[in-house]
């Protein structure tokens, strides 16, 4: 079974980047540029099958990134997910939420290697 990954990020350019990248590396890949669209979906499926991975950008309008992930984990507590942020400092605000961080740019490499480890071996979420 191909592995899919749902992808949140309000710029086309860059989700246009780590579509081509995730694809070619044999991901299935679902793009949406708003966060409450990919509520939407994840809302709509079984999220533990439908996906095996999302990666979220942090900062989007309307809905941020860990204002998402906090809602998203309402739905799907155990769903790996990956956050991407320009900003470090950022980190923080997921504590308690069971994500993987990286600090943008991510090179390629880097993404794949995370995505691959994710995806075979999802982070525990820390529940409270």
């Amino acid at each position: 079974m191909t592995p899919s990954v749902l992808l949140v990020d309000d710029s086309a350019v860059q989700a246009a980047t780590r579509r081509m990248v995730l694809e070619r590396a044999g991901y299935h890949v679902t793009v949406t540029l708003d966060a409450r669209t990919a509520l939407d979906l994840l809302s709509d499926h079984d999220c533990q099958t439908s996906y095996s991975l999302v990666i979220t950008d942090h900062v989007m309008p309307s809905l941020g990134g860990a204002e998402f992930v906090t809602l998203l984990r309402e739905i799907c507590q155990d769903l790996p997910v990956l956050v991407l942020s320009g900003m470090a400092e950022a980190e923080e605000k997921y504590e308690g939420l069971g994500v993987e961080f990286r600090v943008k740019p991510c090179a390629p490499e880097e993404l794949l290697a995370t995505v691959a480890r994710l995806v075979d071996e999802p982070p525990l979420v820390k529940t409270a």
